[in-house]
């Protein structure tokens, strides 16, 4: 049914297991490397001497939650991270000494966010953090002592504010807040007592604008900015005038990175990404460093962590065909060092090339878009059309990038071709881009997906009675969609933490999305008009849940707070009301996503088995993937057993 597949079949394990390492960061004084790698079958916090990684040694053990954000305290002797509990985002942060020491809680309250805001250059055993214990929807700032937990209250959040910028002490400089001001948002500068309006945004320019940092003298700011244009630009503001001075931009894309010297804090290259990342330099010895390391290591690349000096960077590089990998970069001697890569054991794998392509939406808008063929298709198109997965990425304000991608090589490892869409409404291509999507969700954004499904038939790529659709939280949305609104275009479709009803999900958002429900509402629908009802009940799958046709199957986290679980029980009610086929898995210890790679693979073995079903590509046995997993079946265990019988090994 599909083309002769000459690359053996990679072991699920092997893209969606625990990577064997992952995001290190230099301590300050650039002696010690922290990183992520498990410690029995739980990521965990590692440590070594820079030069001698063979003596690293566990910091945490984590024996549930895995953690995924560290960093290095200023003291040298202290490493910060935050966990939640079975995906609640309710995230402590924690503090462990590099001696060994027992982990502290630095934020023991019950229900609380903690955001790391900043760190003390003036005295290492401070911290700024964001805490919403007093009030779920805002953040305080507080000062925190690492040593012993003793918080000191700066500021009590009375303005909304929604976020901060510090100076290199720690003194509150810059805020941004959002409400009472329409769909708009404000720039704020502090007077000592207070926050006061500097800059007022339109709801156009929101998800593009906002303050960066202070420098070190304190006498300039960097904002990213699409006030008065099209693509959002790097810009230097004095302190004290105001006046702005234009660093960077690209006339493609908005500025989406950038990389500051740590000794000033002024910014030093800028990068922005329309196909590919591109870097901007704003310091010409950087940007030297910078070509330097794209060449030599033929890959995008991004500086990770840096040494106080400035002299040590940890490089992170990667290729669409290549798993995620580190380097040391002196930049006194040029030496590059290998630390390690995410997943070792598919450097010598056949990974599939991805090809950038730009889709021409039918009202002429252009959709930077991506296609990866199994490694067997030698040509940039198959000689046979394939079985597609249309794979939609979440946001919707986010983007697919030219990158390496699991989801991405597993799917053409099993013979698929793989599509994604930057569908109108993704971010990093102008806030007219942007603007395109507002209030297009089911609608335009939905045009966009089909129209690049319909290229991808007429140029041979997609077997027409055999595509499917893939992608979680909104693209979970995109698959429910998918299935409601165009039920003859997809034989299947996939979807986790998605939504199925925009009037709840709008309902019921964390509550410290507070400051960006204004936003959401203009985006999105304003549930408190009545056309916007009218419009959110028009573009809530849900309401189309009869005119599914396909079989779908569906995951959620039971702890999800951004898209509840109602989101899909409401709907897989509707289809077995219906008699439309689903199967239904929920994991009482994950909320948005799947964080325990022992549910993660669970999952991807039933996905695998429920696409070889309907779209004829390969799968792997299930063997031991359900192990460990929490997973409860919902709806459609017989259907599950059906398919897993099918594609179960033959005995002997």
């Amino acid at each position: 049914m599909i083309e002769a597949v000459e690359a053996p079949l990679i072991p699920r394990r092997s893209f969606f297991g625990n990577a064997e390492a992952a995001n290190p960061v230099l301590s300050p004084d650039g002696r010690l490397l922290s990183w992520l790698a498990a410690v029995e079958g739980v990521m965990n916090v590692w440590i070594a001497p820079r030069d001698d990684l063979a003596a690293a040694r566990p910091l945490t053990r984590q024996t549930r939650q895995p953690i995924f954000s560290h960093w290095f305290a200023r003291t040298n002797a202290h490493v910060l991270f935050v966990q939640d509990e079975d995906g609640d985002e309710n995230f402590n942060l924690w503090r462990v000494g590099v001696d060994g020491s027992e982990p502290i809680n630095l934020t023991p309250y019950p229900d609380l966010l903690a955001i790391l805001l900043g760190m003390s250059r003036d005295d290492p055993n401070l911290i700024a953090v964001g805490m919403n214990d007093r009030d779920a929807r805002w953040h305080d700032l507080y000062l925190v002592d690492i040593r012993d937990g003793a918080r000191r209250l700066v500021y009590e959040n009375t303005q909304d504010i929604a976020k901060y910028v510090l100076d290199s002490g720690l003194a509150p400089r810059l805020a941004t807040t959002t409400l009472d001001l329409g769909n708009g948002a404000a720039i704020l500068k502090w007077t000592g007592s207070a926050f006061e309006e500097i800059m007022s945004l339109d709801a156009d320019d929101v998800l593009d604008t906002e303050p960066l940092h202070v420098n070190r003298a304190g006498d300039a700011w960097y904002l990213r900015s699409s006030v008065g244009r099209d693509k959002a630009a790097m810009l230097r503001v004095d302190w004290t005038t105001g006046a702005q001075l234009l660093i960077a931009e690209h006339d493609k894309a908005d500025v989406s990175g950038w990389l500051s010297d740590p000794r000033t804090d002024e910014v030093t290259a800028v990068s922005a990404e329309y196909i590919y990342r591109e870097w901007m330099a704003v310091d010409a010895d950087v940007g030297r460093d910078l070509a330097m390391l794209e060449k030599e290591l033929d890959a995008a690349i991004e500086i990770e962590s840096q040494s106080d000096d400035g002299a040590l960077w940890i490089v992170g590089a990667e290729r669409a065909e290549r798993p995620y990998s580190w380097r040391l970069f002196d930049r006194r001697s040029k030496k590059i060092d290998f630390l390690f890569s995410a997943r070792p054991s598919l450097e010598a794998a056949p990974l599939a090339p991805m090809q950038p392509i730009v889709v021409t939406a039918r009202d002429g808008l252009e959709l930077v878009s991506y296609l990866t063929l199994p490694v067997s298709c030698a040509r940039a198109r198959p000689a046979q059309p394939l079985p597609m997965v249309l794979y939609v990425h979440g946001g919707p304000w986010a983007r697919d990038s030219w990158r390496y991608n699991r989801d991405v090589q597993w799917l053409a490892n099993r013979g698929y071709a793989v599509l994604q869409v930057n569908f109108r409404g993704s971010a990093g291509f102008g806030k007219a881009f942007t603007r395109a999507g507002d209030r297009e969700w089911g609608g335009k954004m939905h045009d966009d997906l089909i129209d690049a499904v319909n290229w991808a038939i007429s140029v041979g790529v997609a077997d027409s009675e055999r595509i499917a659709i893939y992608g979680a939280s909104y693209g979970g949305y995109a698959a429910f969609a998918g299935a409601a609104f165009t039920p003859g275009l997809f034989c299947c479709a996939v979807a986790v933490v998605g939504i199925s009803n925009l009037e709840t999900m709008l309902a019921n958002p964390p509550p410290y999305w507070t400051a960006f429900n204004e936003q959401e509402f203009f985006r999105v629908g304003d549930p408190r008009t009545p056309e916007g009802v009218a419009l959110l009940k028009a573009r809530s799958p849900l309401r189309r849940a009869e005119d599914i046709a396909a079989p779908m199957l569906i995951g959620h986290g039971a702890n999800d707070v951004r898209c509840k679980v109602t989101e899909s029980d409401q709907i897989v009610a509707a289809m077995a009301e219906k008699r439309i086929p689903a199967i239904y898995l929920v994991y009482p210890d994950e909320g948005h996503g799947f964080a325990r790679p022992e549910n993660d693979i669970a999952f991807k073995a039933i996905m695998e088995a429920f696409l070889a079903w309907r779209l004829g590509g390969r799968a792997e046995p299930v063997g031991a993937d359900f192990s460990g997993s929490s997973h409860q079946i919902r709806a459609g265990e017989g259907l599950l057993r059906e398919i897993l019988a099918e594609r179960a090994p033959p005995t002997t």
